[in-house]
């Protein structure tokens, strides 16, 4: 976009009056020295109704009423009959723009005569091929209003657009009356200069404030190419569960603008993500809905079946937490980036199912570094054997104790065995914690949200099974003839684990190759020392 007339350098503006001197003499050479008949256009007995108040050198200008073009800086009215050449020569010298070649410049000035005396504003924007303007629109009867400008788009980076304008046409185009989905349509079939002819909002506009930038992680999918409601599919951002989103603009609580980690710079473009509020409500929604009736594909895990069958008994029963809270409607998780201090390192904690290797790479990692790695000391309420010292195998406790324990919620995750109790306490993962050590935790998954609660800043690792076939093969190393529907348990305990507490899950290493994922395992770990990590905000407050 070019500048406006009183933002013109002194060059520029001897420039234009030197072509409208060259225009002037040329006219009278060819014999046409007539004055300009304001009526001979419509575009000209629209300009002509209001007579100059003000000049080039004293640039104050009434923009109660009448046409306006706008650029970056400034809104401009354009005035009288003296004016129209200047204005076209600017179009020319200064911004070297056209008007659409499917349109003259006299059509355009007599389509915009229709509007009466509406205060109308011409507005240029580049728009670049297959890539959106940044901006959504909604229906008002037969008005096509702006309803967002998106962060990073040609719109907003113009500056020339504004949520409650009016778009009466583009590009000769009368859009007053077009659905807004037939405006989408016609608007990503454009590209290069755009020409809008805009009511302005009457609306005042806020003051410009500084964004804050909210970091979250996903607890679900999401695609706008399925979802009916957002208010422009081309805008919308795809993410995956687990993934780090940069929310940049809540203005709307239901469409929050956000970036991608890592998509910055390769995508200047904010996209429309559905707010925490937005989201939820449809959750509960369709929830409600889904409660009687059968789920249309397994495989999706939004929509599986649950497990009807009776869980068996289980060792380790983590406190208040036996079941998975399936009221709470997971969306989003505040998050900020931490550094693990030199001398508190973060305890590491395996899951997975039975069968999935998560003990032997623990008792890998023990045994090939023990002077960087150590375990909890449980607890237990049975009586010491002879070769055990209290302390390095167990902390031996009364039953009294044990149990004035567990209702204090000391126990990261507890349970009985014949009659005694057995437990892994807070305090004994902070006293490795303290001792400059790795606290390696292979925990059951009830107990994630006991330890991620507590303020140790757990680093949770979910190791799943490989393929069924995969999955055989590696059992049958170990000496293990598992049946069809026990391989089938496995991989499905994995999908249930997965679906339950994947929003506790740092990372997840598929184990189909033990060596791999021992390495794996160990790039993980490392790379604590080496780069900051996101993890829940509520930790560092």
């Amino acid at each position: 976009m070019g500048q406006d007339i009183d933002g013109w350098t002194p060059l520029q503006l001897e420039r234009i009056r030197q072509q409208q001197e060259d225009m002037r003499r040329r006219r009278e050479e060819e014999g046409k020295k007539q004055d300009l008949d304001v009526n001979s256009s419509m575009r000209l007995k629209k300009l002509a109704q209001t007579f100059p108040k003000t000049g080039i050198d004293n640039p104050i200008f009434d923009t109660d009423e009448g046409l306006v073009l706008e650029s970056p800086s400034r809104a401009v009215k354009v005035l009288g009959k003296e004016q129209i050449a200047l204005l076209l020569t600017h179009d020319k010298v200064a911004e070297q723009e056209m008007m659409p070649e499917s349109i003259s410049e006299d059509k355009f000035y007599e389509n915009i005569a229709q509007y009466g005396d509406e205060t109308v504003k011409i507005v240029r924007i580049e728009k670049a091929r297959d890539i959106p303007l940044g901006a959504t629109v909604r229906n008002e009867l037969d008005s096509v209003i702006i309803s967002r400008i998106v962060k990073g788009g040609a719109a907003e980076k113009s500056g020339l657009l504004h949520e409650g304008d009016e778009i009466l046409e583009i590009n000769g185009m009368e859009i007053r009356g077009k659905d807004v989905n037939d405006v989408f349509e016609l608007l990503a079939e454009m590209h290069g200069t755009l020409t809008f002819v805009l009511i302005p909002s009457q609306q005042a506009r806020p003051p410009p404030t500084r964004e804050t930038v909210v970091h979250v992680k996903a607890h679900f999918d999401y695609d706008p190419t399925d979802d009916p409601y957002v208010p422009c599919r081309e805008l919308g951002l795809s993410f995956q569960k687990g993934d780090i989103l940069h929310i940049i603009s809540q203005d709307d609580p239901n469409w929050w603008q956000a970036y991608r980690d890592g998509d910055e710079d390769n995508q200047p473009l904010a996209g429309l993500v559905p707010g925490k509020s937005f989201q939820q409500q449809r959750e509960a929604m369709k929830q409600t809905i889904e409660e009687d009736k059968e789920p249309e594909k397994s495989g999706k895990l939004w929509c599986a079946k649950k497990n009807k069958k009776k869980r068996k008994k289980i060792l380790y029963n983590a406190n208040k937490n036996d079941d998975y809270d399936n009221e709470e409607i997971l969306t989003y998780e505040e998050m900020s980036l931490y550094h693990q201090p030199a001398n508190r390192k973060r305890p590491i904690v395996l899951i997975g199912p039975q069968h999935c290797g998560q003990n032997e790479l623990r008792l890998r990692l023990m045994n090939s570094e023990a002077d960087r790695f150590a375990v909890a000391v449980p607890h237990t309420t049975r009586s010491r054997r002879d070769n055990e010292v209290a302390g390095r195998d167990y902390h031996f406790v009364s039953r009294q104790t044990f149990e004035a324990d567990i209702a204090a919620g000391k126990f990261i995750e507890y349970g009985e065995h014949e009659k005694n109790l057995y437990g892994t306490s807070v305090d004994s993962v902070r006293q490795v914690i303290n001792s400059g050590k790795i606290c390696l935790l292979s925990l059951h998954s009830q107990a994630l949200k006991t330890l991620r609660n507590s303020d140790l800043k757990p680093y949770i690792i979910f190791i799943a099974p490989p393929s069924q076939e995969r999955l055989r093969a590696l059992l049958a190393k170990e000496g293990r003839n598992p049946k069809p529907e026990e391989l089938r348990d496995i991989i499905e305990k994995a999908r249930e684990m997965e679906q339950n507490n994947g929003h506790y899950f740092d990372m997840a290493i598929v184990n189909s190759d033990p060596d791999k994922a021992y390495q794996e395992l160990l790039r993980l770990i490392n790379k604590l020392d080496t780069e900051p990590q996101w993890v829940p905000s509520s930790w560092l407050r």
